[in-house]
Order: C-alpha cells, then structure tokens, then sequence
C-alpha cells in the first residue's frame, strides 16, 4: 500500500472576539478557501471558538467577569448547531477539519472544557478531546478533561491525532498516540500567552516553547506535527488594552505563537508564520516517516516493554451516575463524549 500524501492547510488566523456564530462563519469560510486551494486537511487553533482567555494573563480575576460570562455564552456544545455547521462544510469540501473550541454543557451554564474535535470528510466527528489539565491561569476558565479522547483515528490520510497546547509538554499523554501508530499529529496554541510583566521579567518565549515541543514529538515518534497557534489581531487587542492600558503594554511585549508544519526529522518542512494572519500550506508524504524508524522506534524495537508499563484511563468523567434501574437513568446532555 503506497503511503499517502496530501497538502494540509494550518489556520494561523484570529476569531472574531467571544462571537460564536461570527467564528464559525469565518472558519467555514477558511475551509472553503482551504479545500479550493487543494488542501485536504485543515487545523484551527487553541479554543478558536469563541476566543482564547488571554485576559486571565492581565487582570486579576475580579475584574474579568464580563468577559467569563461572554465566553461562557458564547461556548458551543459538541453536539450543537455550530460544530454540525462546521461538519457540514467539512463534508461538502471532502476536507478534514481540527477545529479548537471553548465546550459548555447544559448540566452548568458556568463550565467550560478547552476542547478539539476531529472531524472527516464525511462530516462525522472522529475524536473529540478536552484538555487534560488548564496550564496556570486558564484553571481560572476551564475545568479538567479527561483521557477519553487521547485516541488516535485511523483515516484515508493516515493515523491522525492530536494535543492541545501544554499537553504536548506531557511525555505520557504524547506517548499515548504515538503507541497508537500516530502519524500525523495536530499541536494547538494561542496567540499569545504572557507569563510575566516584560518590565521586570524575561516572558515566556512561545516560538522556541513551541519548536521544542513539536520538535520533541516529531523527532522522537518519526512523525508530521502540524501546530496551529491563534493570531491576535488588533480589534482584540485594543480592546483588552482600553480595559487596562497595563493590558496593552503587556501584550505588545508578549511573544506571539507561531504556526508551522515541522517533519519526521523534528526540523520545520514548512515557513513560520507568526506575524501575519493567514492560512499556511504544506505537502504532507508520511513515506518519509518511514525511514527514520530504523534509528529509534519508541513503540517498537527501541524500547523494552517488559521494563516499561503505561496504563491510560480513557473513562469519560460525568458528574453523576445512575443505576441501571433507576428511572432516571441516562446520560446527561453535552456531557457525553462523541467517541
């Protein structure tokens, strides 16, 4: 069987800020203009719907309930009229689709997942993930997922998988893929993500953070990464900047995150965008993830099994559960993991 190759599109683009139905226009858009320049498959963002909380970076908590309550409202349901408008493009332009989302549920209007859903050509979605553990200040937004989608989908582009922004620091949750035979991997990110005021300290560099993890990834399991990081437009800044003028300057001065398809070598096979808005193309041939498996196959002969054990819980976690014969059984509305 020949390998298969395809061109992929990297979305390095910015939402329309905490309006949902605005964001969703403009992803189906970019899908279309994606599959019209022969792309197959697209990846979006970190949490592209509606928007990245980047405001839990500049204020203190108390002065962002507004802006929790927006995204909160503005939160989609993975079985919603949103992500099936989105499906539905997906299967008219034979595209597959890596879309990032801010995921509520109808059991609590204040709970918010950091959420990815895979979608294929046919519109169905493959995989659906939430963010194992919030990094820093999103424990302020989002509540922890679970193992239920560290799956790896197996599709006419090949093995596909993906993590969401500092899961791709975790060698177990990463290891997980690669032990299902990933071969392409999607890496989400935001546009920015400050960690300190650059008056008084050095800020965390996105770009290298985000090299050395897809390198990491692509190096060690011979693998494409294809990494999407958000783009912060001027409208968003702005506008958190005249919340807060330290808002501003702490933006200006933050490191952008960078988009960029890196190789089974762990070296980029495609420009960095980070910049500039806009969809990154690239030719994807997994025959090149073979070769290098003979210098070090982690999950297979350059590792000792009998050593070595890793056990995953891939239990969907639910707030309650019932009895068989409870007259109330069931599950509980967008609580229900797709796959």
């Amino acid at each position: 069987m020949t390998d298969p190759q395809f061109k992929a599109a990297i979305a390095h683009v910015a939402p329309v800020f905490l309006d949902k139905d605005a964001t969703v226009d403009k992803a189906c858009s970019l899908i279309r203009e994606a599959a019209q320049n022969g792309a197959q498959v697209i990846v979006f963002p970190e949490t592209y719907i509606p928007a990245f909380p980047v405001w839990c970076a500049l204020q203190a908590p108390i002065h962002n309930h507004d802006l929790f309550c927006r995204l909160a409202a503005n939160s989609i349901k993975v079985d919603g009229p949103e992500l099936a408008l989105i499906a539905e493009t997906a299967r008219e332009c034979g595209m597959f689709v890596s879309m990032g989302f801010n995921e509520g549920t109808t059991v609590s209007g204040g709970c918010i997942w950091n959420s990815n859903a895979l979608i294929d050509d046919e519109g169905k979605v493959l995989c659906h993930h939430r963010k194992i553990v919030p990094t820093f200040y999103e424990k302020l937004v989002w509540t922890p997922g679970d193992g239920a989608g560290l799956q790896v989908s197996e599709t006419r582009l090949g093995r596909l998988g993906m993590l969401i922004c500092g899961e791709n620091t975790n060698p177990l949750a990463r290891f997980t893929l690669l032990a299902q035979g990933e071969q392409v991997h999607m890496s989400t990110y935001p546009p920015a993500w400050p960690s300190h005021d650059p008056a008084t300290h050095e800020n965390y560099d996105l770009k290298n953070a985000i090299l050395i993890r897809a390198g990491a990834h692509s190096f060690e399991g011979k693998l494409f990464n294809l990494v999407a990081a958000g783009y912060l437009d001027r409208s968003t800044r702005d506008l958190l900047a005249n919340r807060d003028k330290e808002a501003g300057r702490i933006l200006d001065a933050s490191p952008r995150g960078i988009s960029v398809v890196i190789g089974p070598n762990g070296t980029p096979v495609s420009e960095i965008m980070q910049e500039e808005e806009g969809i990154l193309y690239t030719a994807i041939d997994l025959s090149l993830c073979v070769e290098p498996k003979q210098l070090h196959d982690i999950v297979g002969g350059y590792n000792r099994f009998d050593i070595f054990k890793l056990t995953v819980n891939r239990e969907a976690q639910r707030p309650i559960s019932f009895l068989p014969n409870s007259a109330t059984s069931g599950n509980l509305a967008g609580d229900e993991p797709t796959v």
